[in-house]
């Protein structure tokens, strides 16, 4: 089965959650979140949940957990910088069981043409938790903008496809 037949079967729809983490963003103000449900109702997917939550790791696993439990995808944006209270990484961590190494280093490759040197302080990471897939994103607009447009927008499906061929272990 090569690249196109995958393409073909995909699910055009999958249920995906967003959860983002900001010790200074509020629902008005959360640009970044806002914009990743807007996407993925465009793109016709469905949205299982979304939360806001500080950047605390208890809270972020909770959230997680909790969102996990609906969803295919998982969507994070905010906490993956090198400032003390970015932990996300972390916790999405320590939930991944397959771990997609190329979202990150393709989301810091993307990056570099926009900030230089500064693409290497983004800690983006992705990978397969259990039955749910979890990306997380900077929390810059700018940052989710080039995730979702240049990684995930094209290829949800696909990566769902993935995931469900096979049974997890």
């Amino acid at each position: 089965m090569g690249r196109d037949d995958h393409q073909q079967a995909s699910p055009r729809r999958v249920r995906a959650a967003v959860l983002t983490i900001s010790d200074t963003r509020t629902a008005q103000s959360d640009d970044s979140g806002n914009y990743l449900r807007r996407e993925l109702a465009l793109a016709g997917h469905e949205l299982t949940g979304s939360a806001l939550v500080r950047d605390d790791a208890a809270l972020i696993r909770a959230a997680l957990t909790h969102l996990m439990a609906g969803a295919q995808v998982v969507l994070t944006t905010g906490g993956t910088g090198i400032a003390g209270r970015d932990v996300t990484v972390g916790v999405v961590e320590s939930l991944i069981t397959k771990p997609m190494p190329g979202f990150g280093e393709l989301f810091r490759m993307l990056s570099y043409p926009q900030v230089g040197a500064a693409a290497m302080l983004s800690r983006a990471v992705g990978g397969l938790a259990g039955t749910t897939l979890i990306f997380a994103l900077p929390g810059s607009l700018n940052a989710v903008q080039t995730g979702w447009e240049g990684l995930l927008k094209a290829e949800l499906g696909h990566f769902v496809f993935e995931m469900t061929r096979h049974l997890q272990p």
